[in-house]
């Protein structure tokens, strides 16, 4: 499809980096976040609510019919109402997904231990918000996954995708994210400090008006902290 183009010869969205992702913004109501690791996260203005359909659900706030198929029956596993959404009848059916613990079995221990951080006092303040134990299964699930490299980026987004659920989020930084942005912060200039929940819309040298397109939750990842004589980190 081609795009249109705004006036001026403006690009129809807009492309920006907050915090620990790479956020695409279309002037049709559309945002796109990737953490440039394993998930994406898609998000519509609510001129979209309910008017919407496919693997994303359909935007009417009722969980119990996201599983809406093709032919608007509501399916009762995941497997068929994905492959109700194929593009083409002639395309095969995806198979039924094998466990990954199972067919990576010696993962299954390590995911185990590194993934109970959900469920230990550290996200302790969360639980009453949220249920750690789906979080916690999925985790383990996607750890055991990783079996050829990428085991922070399956694991570390999995306890993210935990800990930023319902806007609950830890209260403090990583221990090696603080160490890292203090040793490299140069004095006087602009400083970077870990955010749980950072400002989703700042005022860069690409963006001077700190303003943007849509309203989006604070995202977590570091942020700059600029003097007063400086408001603006210039690689933004």
């Amino acid at each position: 499809r081609v795009l249109q183009w705004g006036p001026g010869g403006q690009p129809p969205y807009k492309v920006r980096y907050t915090g620990n992702y790479l956020t695409v913004e279309t002037r049709g109501g559309l945002v796109l976040s990737w953490d440039r690791r394993t998930s994406v996260f898609v998000r519509l203005t609510q001129d979209y609510k309910g008017r919407v359909c496919g693997l994303c659900g359909n935007f009417d706030d009722k969980a119990v019919n996201d599983f809406t198929t093709r032919s608007q029956s509501v399916a009762g596993s995941a497997l068929e109402f994905g492959n109700s959404w194929k593009f083409s009848p002639s395309c095969p059916d995806a198979p039924a997904p094998r466990d990954p613990c199972t067919a990576n079995p010696y993962r299954k221990s390590w995911a185990q231990k590194q993934c109970s951080i959900i469920n230990s006092a550290t996200f302790a303040a969360c639980h009453p918000q949220v249920d750690p134990g789906k979080y916690y299964e999925a985790c383990v699930g996607d750890a055991c996954a990783c079996d050829s490299g990428g085991d922070c980026e399956c694991f570390c987004t999995a306890v993210a995708d935990g800990a930023g659920s319902k806007g609950c989020a830890l209260s403090r930084p990583p221990p090696r994210a603080a160490l890292f942005c203090d040793y490299y912060n140069p004095e006087g200039q602009c400083e970077w400090h870990y955010q749980p929940c950072g400002a989703p819309c700042m005022r860069t040298c690409r963006n001077p008006g700190g303003r943007c397109l849509h309203d989006l939750p604070g995202l977590e990842g570091e942020g700059p902290q600029c003097p007063q004589a400086r408001p603006r980190h210039p690689h933004l």
